[in-house]
């Protein structure tokens, strides 16, 4: 495995890569690996050729009062899980390499969804993902990317950025990976105490929770947000953020669910800021 810190280092190996009629994974992640990076890393060795994991903690994404200076890092152990799981080459650009003189006056604007729900919550934070993705996808060219379903509202800019912006890139969403009290793994997590880590479960418990109502008949989109918001604010230790439920496909907060959505909750729990989401599918609910 290669571990590779420039931009033209990269950008060489992946076009010798195409060149060589082989396909090019890109897995992008700010490190401190857990099991959900590594089914990204499986799933992107299993389907391509050439497979490219970044780690950078990216500046740009953190507010003001949020923990960029904090984030858990481990480059350690995180090339010892990569080389594991059969990754050919690690990017592990600095700050200066991927930003050049400081942060950048040219960014990529998000659109009108990056406003809402976790944009609402972290002005700003959507315009850094957006940039430092389409950055990533210029540097490592035509393949195909590799994200987690557990940031789903991420997802759902990246993908609307690679179709408007016409990137060469198929962005593959994967699923959350959880822990056995379904907790969907996050390297935030690393900051709960025992207590908090027990009232943290509260999130997936509530979508779960609605998951059974719509199953039962229910279609009000309020009822069956109100359902996770009531488990997560059962928990003493949470602070409930949002609980809502989008159209799967634009986003956009709906009213009754007649077609495939998704339940949103993003809650603080100590430390960390958590989010989580389940999809809900009137069409498999049905009896």
């Amino acid at each position: 495995m290669d571990v590779i810190p420039t931009i033209a280092e990269l950008r060489s190996r992946t076009d010798a890569a195409r060149a060589a009629g082989r396909t090019v994974g890109l897995v992008p992640t700010m490190g401190f690996f857990h099991e959900g990076h590594r089914s990204l890393m499986r799933r992107a060795r299993e389907e391509r050729d050439l497979v490219v994991v970044s780690i950078f903690v990216n500046p740009l994404q953190f507010g003001p009062n949020e923990d960029f200076a904090a984030y858990p890092r481990d480059m350690d152990r995180d090339l010892a899980m990569a080389a594991a799981e059969g990754v050919d080459v690690v990017f592990a650009p600095g700050a200066e390499e991927m930003y050049p003189g400081g942060e950048p006056q040219v960014t990529v604007d998000p659109g009108p969804l990056a406003d809402r729900l976790e944009g609402a919550s972290r002005p700003g934070h959507f315009r850094g993902v957006a940039t430092v993705v389409a950055k990533l996808f210029h540097v490592a060219g035509p393949g195909v990317a590799y994200f987690g379903q557990k940031d789903a509202q991420q997802l759902a800019i990246v993908r609307r950025m690679a179709r408007d912006l016409s990137f060469p890139v198929e962005v593959v969403a994967c699923p959350i990976v959880r822990e056995p009290d379904g907790l969907a793994m996050s390297s935030r997590n690393v900051f709960l105490q025992p207590d908090e880590r027990a009232a943290a479960a509260g999130l997936s418990r509530g979508l779960h929770g609605a998951e059974r109502l719509l199953r039962r008949g229910e279609r009000h989109a309020a009822a069956l947000a109100g359902a996770v918001a009531a488990e997560v604010e059962r928990e003493p230790l949470a602070d409930l953020d949002y609980a809502a439920v989008v159209d799967e496909d634009t986003f956009e907060e709906v009213d009754r669910v007649e077609r495939p959505a998704r339940a949103l909750v993003a809650a603080r729990v100590g430390r960390p800021r958590l989010i989580d989401n389940v999809l809900l599918d009137p069409a498999e609910a049905a009896p």
